[in-house]
Parts: structure tokens; sequence; C-alpha cells
């Protein structure tokens, strides 16, 4: 299965390089995460928690008037992975499709390969990240 190109991008850049500057990678795109729209920082039950995240961990994921997927998480910056996986997200899948974001294989964090570079908690943590937005983006989708 073929990655957005977005995200391929990611994932060439992250397997360019060793493993230790991954997790310098992952710093860098911590940092990356866009802030909240206000409307979700007012009311953050508009967010869905990812209970499998070490860290809390929350998204929501929504279909614009163009039917382009718009992603919004909130992570604490003390979490720098959780939240580089959020980066990771935003930077690849903002503006995707519906079906562009229900393609992205559960294996992206192996196809970024973090699989040796973060602990196995993280990674599942991340798997679940992935199946949520998506779970959210198919329910998004079928209320339009």
């Amino acid at each position: 299965m073929s990655l957005l190109a977005a995200l391929e991008a990611i994932a060439e850049d992250f397997n360019a390089m060793p493993k230790e500057l991954r997790i310098e990678a992952l710093v860098d795109y911590s940092s990356r995460v866009p802030p909240l729209p206000e409307r979700y920082a007012a009311d953050p039950t508009l967010l869905e928690q990812v209970e499998e995240c070490q860290t809390p961990f929350f998204l929501a994921a929504e279909i614009d008037g163009e039917g382009r997927v718009r992603l919004h998480f909130d992570c604490p910056p003390q979490a720098p992975t959780q939240r580089a996986f959020a980066g990771i997200l935003a930077e690849g899948l903002e503006g995707a499709s519906p079906a562009e974001v229900l393609a992205v294989p559960q294996d992206l964090p192996s196809r970024l390969g973090l699989g040796d570079a973060i602990s196995m908690l993280r990674l599942q943590g991340f798997h679940a990240i992935i199946a949520r937005l998506q779970r959210q983006v198919q329910l998004a989708e079928a209320a339009s």
C-alpha cells in the first residue's frame, strides 16, 4: 500500500538517518503541532482521548466543506514523542482526502523506521492514534 506523498517524504527522511537522529527528528516534529482552534480549546470534550497513549493525547478529525480532512491534536509539551506523532500526522495528512487518510497503513510507524528507535508501548500508542483518526474520518464521512 502506498503512502500519501507528504507521508512518503517524511518516511524517506526518517529512513535515511541513523536511529539516534530519528529521535532528534521526532523531537523536531513535536514542535510542529498546530495550535488548537478556539472551539476545541474552549471545549476539550470535542476531542477524543486516545487511551492507549502513555500520556494524555486527544484528537479530532473533521471534513471541511471542500471534502478535505482537518486534524486537531492536543498533547502536553512534556510528552515530545506523542507530540511528534501528532506533528507527523498533521504535516503528512492535513488537507488530505478522506480516502487518503483511510488508506494510511497501520504499519506507518515501521515505515518511518521507528520500530527500533522507540519503545513498543509508544509504537502501540501511535497505532492507536492512527486507528482513532481513521475511525473519526469514517464517521465524519458517513455523517456528510
